[in-house]
């Protein structure tokens, strides 16, 4: 058995005011990169965890990373570039994969994703979406109807983003009804459903002003917290759900669509009113079986294994007496001390 020392790596690049976190000292590491004019390392530190226990959850011997530019606006392109060069060789070499977050396109890592050693089926379309993005919807959409059923239920998404369109379509095609939505432009709520393809066609022309222009005025961000939906998927930042938040909330389950989107004090919260909570690091995993997939499988038949695989997880996390969350927590770690000689500190949780 090769051991690994579970220490969390900051490296400080030298080329321009950016850092890369790594989860697991010595592992490939893999996860997103993100710009704004200040990017938190401890935050970065959480992704990168989060990363690690979807990895573990689907028994990947693989670590999370995730990375911060720290630029402003007008200068963030040229920090983009001399951060591509300065990791280059390490893509290259298979020990690190970047993409991008938050205040980065895919275009501006196109260097990095030419040598990549994630497999490029990702990229391969599904319907109108790539494989990767129509991954990222599916995985919470199954993640909800696996502990909830969406068959008639309605539906709120709070930080609709990229993958947000698919996310309704799915929705729809298990039942379900989407009644509001938010992006960090306002909400917009409908008790009688938003229509699917005037979401997408709207996100196409407006991106996350859509909720400015539809038929009805948009609302602040937060109403979509206060939908009345049966199901809220979120995900506009980590810790977006705090326990003030979910006190209020009345739901049959909170479902994250990006990591880490509630707090250690919401779970609880949201635990003792019998909600039910999936772990990020389940309900995102999706796009990592694009990343690896089997050998010769095409993408209908990595689809499949996503969503079976996202479904035997739950499953058996579930029956575990402390409940879903910690049952996820428990299943990852027992496959992590195969491999790692040192116990992690911190589970994937915001503060």
């Amino acid at each position: 058995m090769s051991c690994h020392n579970g220490r969390v790596v900051l490296r400080k690049l030298s080329s321009t005011n950016a850092f890369v976190v790594t989860d697991l000292e010595g592992a490939p590491s893999f996860g997103i990169v993100r710009s704004a004019p200040k990017i938190l390392q401890g935050g970065a530190k959480d992704l990168a965890r989060s990363m690690t226990y979807t990895f573990a959850s689907f028994e990947m011997k693989r670590g999370g990373a995730s990375g911060g530019i720290n630029a402003a606006a007008e200068v963030r392109d040229e920090a983009i570039g001399d951060f591509v060069n300065e990791i280059l060789d390490d893509v290259s070499s298979g020990h690190l994969g970047l993409s991008a977050g938050k205040g980065i396109t895919s275009g501006s890592l196109q260097n990095l994703y030419e040598v990549d050693s994630r497999s490029i089926l990702r990229f391969e379309l599904q319907g109108e979406e790539t494989l990767e993005t129509y991954l990222a919807a599916l995985g919470p959409v199954v993640s909800a109807d696996q502990v909830v059923s969406l068959d008639g239920k309605t539906v709120a998404i709070e930080g609709f983003g990229e993958h947000g369109p698919t996310m309704v379509d799915l929705v729809e095609e298990r039942g379900g009804k989407v009644v509001s939505i938010s992006t960090s432009s306002g909400s917009l709520t409908d008790q009688s459903g938003l229509d699917a393809s005037y979401i997408r066609r709207k996100w196409a022309e407006e991106g996350i002003d859509l909720v400015k222009i539809l038929d009805v005025e948009g609302e602040p961000g937060w109403k979509v917290f206060q939908s009345g939906a049966d199901v809220l998927f979120a995900g506009s930042k980590m810790g977006a759900v705090t326990h003030l938040t979910a006190e209020k909330l009345k739901i049959e389950a909170l479902v994250p669509h990006q990591p880490i989107p509630f707090t250690a004090r919401a779970l609880a919260t949201l635990q003792r009113k019998d909600t039910k909570v999936v772990p990020d690091f389940i309900a995102v995993s999706a796009p990592i079986f694009a990343a690896w997939p089997e050998e010769g499988a095409g993408v209908s038949e990595i689809i499949k294994l996503a969503e079976s695989r996202i479904v035997e997880v739950i499953r058996e996390a579930s029956n575990h007496g402390d409940g879903l969350f910690l049952g996820a927590c428990y299943r990852a770690e027992s496959f992590l001390e195969t491999w790692q000689d040192t116990r992690l500190f911190g589970r994937p949780l915001a503060s």
